[in-house]
């Protein structure tokens, strides 16, 4: 089995743009004989890095306000357009696909990983369960019903966002499925993936396969409120993407600032062989002490209503 990172320049607020840009990398990938892509979260239509940089939690500010509109109007939706030429794309080049997108859904945007089969189309949508910091004052809390895994020639895959891949439980319920690939991607950094890539991979015995994006800020389109603050700074998102065996050993080191796809074969039997001395949804659990249990219901406004 073939893996991929797509480690791309994010079209910022682009969607149409970043469509582009996926379909390049796909056909890239394809090329390449990859069986399974990543591309980083929400590569579309982009993160929200202005927040930190121009007091996103000044509360019912006007200027933060036309900042969040741009982005609600920039994100896309499970079932729109920019979705279904993805997969398409992803049908006919034969690669499956984790792709971090900037859901909309009514008024209210979601950190959204989702997975396209060539087979079955979007055959998950996985919501961040817990945005991290100030990610919570634009985006809305996920819920489990995304947390699932897929076979992929034989091999069962899986994918998280950012830093929920630090959440104990969050990895275990992957792993109680049977994960040999799991997925983690990132907005881009270095900093961001250089231990817990490796972590994942020896925790669980899994190849751990890390995408990040380059975000700079002259790619901030003209007219968003904050552009020429943004512009006064350099941007700290340079990659980061990375690939390590179920030994935790790298496999390709994290890559700092450049756009490129990195490939890696998962040899099965290596992934079995780990597995020897510590399986931890195996021999080394102990289902008697103790029992996960997940809620994997799609949680909306209706789940409340009588």
């Amino acid at each position: 089995m073939r893996i991929a990172a797509a480690q791309v320049r994010s079209p910022w607020l682009d969607p149409a743009a970043g469509v582009e840009k996926i379909l390049d990398y796909l056909r890239r990938a394809a090329d390449q004989d990859v069986d399974l892509v990543a591309f980083p979260e929400t590569f579309l239509s982009g993160y929200p890095h202005w927040l930190s940089l121009t007091g996103g939690a000044a509360f019912d500010d006007p200027r933060q306000k036309e900042a969040y509109a741009w982005y609600l109007d920039a994100a896309v939706e499970l079932d729109g357009p920019q979705l279904k030429v993805i997969a398409e794309a992803v049908r006919d080049l034969k690669v499956f696909t984790y792709l971090g997108i900037a859901e909309r859904a009514g008024g209210t945007v979601y950190c959204t990983l989702v997975a396209l089969s060539p087979e079955h189309g979007i055959a998950g949508a996985h919501r961040k369960l817990v945005p991290t910091y100030e990610e919570r004052l634009v985006w809305g809390a996920g819920d489990g019903h995304g947390l699932r895994t897929h076979e992929v020639g034989g091999v069962r895959v899986s994918g998280l966002n950012c830093w929920e891949n630090w959440m104990p439980l969050a990895r275990q319920s992957l792993y109680a499925q049977g994960t040999g690939v799991h997925v983690s991607v990132w907005p881009g950094s270095t900093r961001l993936t250089s231990d817990i890539t490796r972590f994942i991979a020896r925790e669980g015995r899994v190849y751990s396969l890390a995408a990040g994006a380059i975000i700079s800020y002259d790619d901030v389109p003209a007219g968003f409120p904050f552009k020429e603050e943004l512009a006064a700074h350099s941007s700290g998102y340079d990659g980061g993407s990375a690939i390590a065996g179920p030994d935790g050993r790298w496999i390709v080191e994290p890559v700092s600032g450049e756009e490129r796809l990195l490939v890696a074969d998962a040899d099965p039997a290596f992934l079995a062989g780990e597995r020897q001395n510590f399986d931890p949804a195996g021999h080394y659990n102990r289902p008697d002490v103790f029992r996960l249990q997940v809620d994997r219901r799609r949680l909306s406004s209706a789940e409340f209503t009588e």
